[in-house]
């Protein structure tokens, strides 16, 4: 049923040793992924990023501040964020203060930045 459909091939020599092949390449490829993250996270440790929002009585945000963001500041500090890699496992931030982000950068690697979020000045 799978040969048919091109779904599989007969185990000879030859396509195992080109099953091989290809099992080397893709595990090369996977290395180096690791490294260009492992890379970038080095470069993120221990960055502090600033943003600024309207704020209401007691420190609450109007509005609150995302993953994207936080990417957004993150970009433009200099370094290549997605909005997929922030996290932000207790929702969306509401408050201003001092928060540790987690960026899930690859599936074996994280890192965490510091975000800042204060008050927008009024214009008077």
């Amino acid at each position: 049923f799978l040969i048919p459909y091109g779904k599989a091939k007969a185990a000879t020599r030859s396509n195992v040793a080109e099953f091989a092949a290809l099992r080397a390449e893709l595990e090369k490829q996977a290395q180096s992924i690791l490294a260009a993250a492992h890379v970038r996270a080095k470069g993120l440790s221990g960055v502090v990023v600033s943003i600024t929002a309207k704020v209401g009585d007691e420190g609450k945000l109007f509005g609150s501040i995302g993953t994207a963001e936080i990417a957004d500041a993150l970009v433009a500090a200099g370094h290549h964020v997605e909005k997929r890699e922030v996290r932000l496992p207790e929702g969306p931030l509401r408050m201003v203060g001092d928060y540790e982000v987690t960026l899930h950068l690859h599936a074996d690697v994280n890192t965490v930045v510091n975000v800042n979020v204060a008050a927008e000045e009024e214009a008077e």
